[in-house]
């Protein structure tokens, strides 16, 4: 199975991948299926059920909106995030929605979605049903869709066949875990990037494949141009106040009097970190790095990498995307990307290892020293569990990414000074993340039912 770095890397809005981008996405196929199979008109009404971490951490997580603008047709990467608390209020304040676009329906929350604390559905956390009923109240059309982690998708039937043979897509370098990835690289003689581009154009044209990526980086630097702008408190009832923006500002004093600091550039790394985040806190749009919630570290390593280091061009941007989307296709296929399924260590530990192998590719590092430095970033991410405090991506996950952006580097320094060789495999360490989220609690794993998100006061 080929995870391609459009896959990954996706633009939509906050603050979550999983309860966010992928709820709107489900409601959105759900109606579009609805008028594909001719059952719009007849359809009088429409139920939604959320499930496990949906339901328990939903409306923190903007799952309740979600739905709302999904079931209207909207989609995560399309819709204008100006455009979202308007369109929310008029189908709060309207009590109905447009189907699809195409087809009004009453829509009163508290009759028509529902928070199902009281059960899990048994594939993953992330579940919720949608019921179309005609106006005698039979059912039209019944679906399960589950929210996997990164914004991606699939259906009951969908999830049934995970784990079996998929229908291969023919790319020339399949790796199926980084044993395979580095031999294919011994093999061709190719670097990662080279043949993460070569099974690209397996989907798509070279110039889309490099303008694609090229998109992607520039909504990242956007992120954290936005955030480093913006003052205020976040929404969500926590008061978090935006730090970014005075962050920046007193770095921008300190350079002014031309004082140095030995910490300056990893100082300006948790800037980037944390105004991405602040973004998705405050439901703006981001590029899920693999998800919303770790959002902040690839594009904070990057532009770190653009500021402080001379002779880069729009070049490196595409090897680091392509590098780093091998590591985290690597961690989707062989484990997951969910904080709802292993943590936060599949969240931020996953980013950080993707970020660490990206910038070890773009600073000369061999396809080992790419790997050890993947290695290194997510083997000090095990165990992180997923605690929300009340729900809202915002303690600790914006001051997480700032963390995450500074081990990534480390990383990717610690590798670049070795050869490559090293105990501890990446598909170890993969394994060891996979095998360690199956047994976490059920309540470190974004259900706000234990760690900081019982032990922090909500004030």
């Amino acid at each position: 199975m080929f995870v391609s770095a459009f896959d990954l890397f996706k633009i939509g809005l906050g603050p979550s991948s999983s309860h966010t981008v992928g709820p709107m996405r489900a409601a959105q196929r759900f109606a579009h299926e609805l008028a594909a199979d001719a059952k719009l008109d007849s359809t009088g009404q429409i139920v939604v059920d959320l499930y496990g971490s949906l339901a328990l951490t939903g409306r923190g997580h903007g799952t309740d909106r979600a739905i709302l603008l999904g079931l209207s047709g909207e989609t995560p990467d399309r819709i204008d995030p100006d455009q979202v608390e308007p369109k929310v209020r008029r189908i709060r304040e309207q009590r109905a929605l447009v189907l699809d676009g195409r087809r009004e329906i009453p829509f009163r929350e508290q009759d028509h979605l529902h928070f199902r604390i009281d059960k899990t559905l048994a594939f993953h956390s992330n579940g919720m049903r949608f019921t179309a009923y005609d106006d005698a109240g039979a059912i039209v059309l019944r679906k399960i869709f589950f929210s996997v982690g990164g914004g991606f998708v699939v259906d009951e039937a969908e999830a049934q066949r995970v784990g079996e043979p998929a229908e291969a897509l023919h790319v020339p370098y399949p790796f199926a875990n980084a044993a395979g990835l580095l031999e294919q690289g011994n093999v061709s003689k190719k670097r990662i990037a080279e043949m993460m581009r070569a099974n690209e154009l397996a989907l798509r044209s070279p110039d889309q494949v490099r303008s694609g990526l090229l998109e992607r980086w520039a909504v990242m630097n956007e992120s954290i141009e936005r955030g480093m702008h913006r003052e205020g408190v976040l929404p969500g009832g926590l008061n978090v106040r935006r730090r970014a923006k005075g962050l920046r500002d007193s770095l921008l004093a300190r350079r002014a009097l031309k004082e140095k600091s030995p910490s300056e550039s990893m100082d300006w790394v948790s800037v980037y970190a944390i105004a991405v985040n602040e973004e998705n806190a405050a439901g703006s749009r981001v590029v899920t790095a693999p998800t919303n919630g770790a959002a902040g570290l690839v594009p904070a390593v990057i532009r770190y990498y653009r500021e402080f280091y001379a002779d880069n061009n729009e070049d490196d941007i595409v090897t680091f995307l392509l590098t780093a989307a091998a590591i985290g296709g690597l961690c989707k296929r062989n484990a997951s990307l969910s904080g709802a399924e292993v943590g936060c260590q599949g969240e931020v530990g996953v980013a950080c290892s993707m970020a660490a192998a990206g910038l070890a590719a773009v600073l000369g590092g061999s396809n080992a020293q790419i790997e050890n430095a993947a290695e290194i970033a997510i083997e000090h991410h095990l165990g992180m569990s997923c605690d929300p405090v009340a729900g809202l991506v915002q303690i600790p996950c914006i001051e997480r990414n700032a963390m995450g952006a500074v081990k990534a580097i480390n990383a990717a320094s610690l590798a670049l000074r070795g050869d490559g060789t090293h105990r501890v495999s990446l598909d170890m360490v993969i394994k060891t993340m996979y095998d360690t989220g199956r047994d976490m609690m059920a309540k470190y794993k974004e259900t706000s039912l234990g760690g900081l998100a019982v032990n922090v006061v909500e004030c």
